[in-house]
């Protein structure tokens, strides 16, 4: 039987984003769908007044209520598919966050927008010089990333994550797929409260992963991290 995946992008992204990765996951059996989250259709006029509330639940209404799935979050597209997993746990069998993490309860991806109302792409350099590595992209996947970027809405990047006190969510199975930054350095981030972003780790039964590349690992090594979602998608 296909398993099914529900593929997440990240910041500026749609759906097109995980093209290769979902095309060699069908090719292995499995029952792949991407998604383009509320706030990041070009085509909707009413883009900017999206909610991560609104993703989240995007999220769960692609889940049939009778089946589970394994949900797959890149970058800040972890902070809905979290939430997700907080409205709905019995839908997804285990999470896989890419160059990303779990977000804990509160924290804001973007607490630097003021009263801009969206967050568009940066430049390459101010990109590197957050942490986001290109490593692995060339001119041409650079191109189509600053060609098809959609700004993010800042009533997304600039809010809040709001979970409940269920504990139901940090019951499923969790793994971080580590790309930017080593494994490891993320294990010890993780309790040393350097780096909040990877606070709620500890409170998962979560597996570190490495795939040493860039923080965009879906289009410079698409094969290696279907590969990586496959295993997971298997077991």
């Amino acid at each position: 039987m296909a398993t099914r995946i529900l593929l997440v992008p990240g910041f500026w992204l749609g759906a097109w984003a995980w093209d290769a990765v979902a095309e060699e996951l069908r090719s292995r059996g499995h029952d792949v769908r991407a998604l383009t989250l509320p706030g990041l259709d070009p085509a909707d006029d009413d883009r900017l007044e999206a909610t991560l509330e609104d993703q989240a639940h995007t999220i769960v209404d692609a889940v049939d209520a009778t089946e589970s799935v394994v949900l797959v979050a890149h970058s800040g597209g972890a902070v809905p598919a979290y939430l997700a997993t907080d409205l709905a746990p019995e839908r997804f069998r285990h999470a896989i966050y890419v160059d990303s993490a779990p977000i804990p309860n509160g924290f804001v991806l973007r607490d630097d927008l003021g009263s801009a109302r969206e967050f568009a792409l940066p430049s390459w350099a101010e990109l590197e010089a957050e942490g986001n590595s290109l490593t692995g992209l060339d001119d041409g996947a650079l191109a189509r990333f600053r060609e098809r970027a959609v700004s993010q809405p800042a009533s997304i990047a600039g809010a809040p994550l709001n979970l409940s006190d269920s504990p139901a969510r940090l019951a499923i199975p969790t793994t971080v797929v580590c790309t930017s930054i080593s494994a490891e350095l993320v294990g010890q981030l993780s309790t040393s409260g350097e780096a909040p972003i990877f606070s709620e780790i500890p409170h998962l039964d979560a597996d570190l992963v490495d795939l040493p590349t860039g923080h965009w690992p879906m289009w410079s090594e698409p094969k290696r991290l279907a590969e990586l979602i496959h295993a997971v998608a298997d077991a």
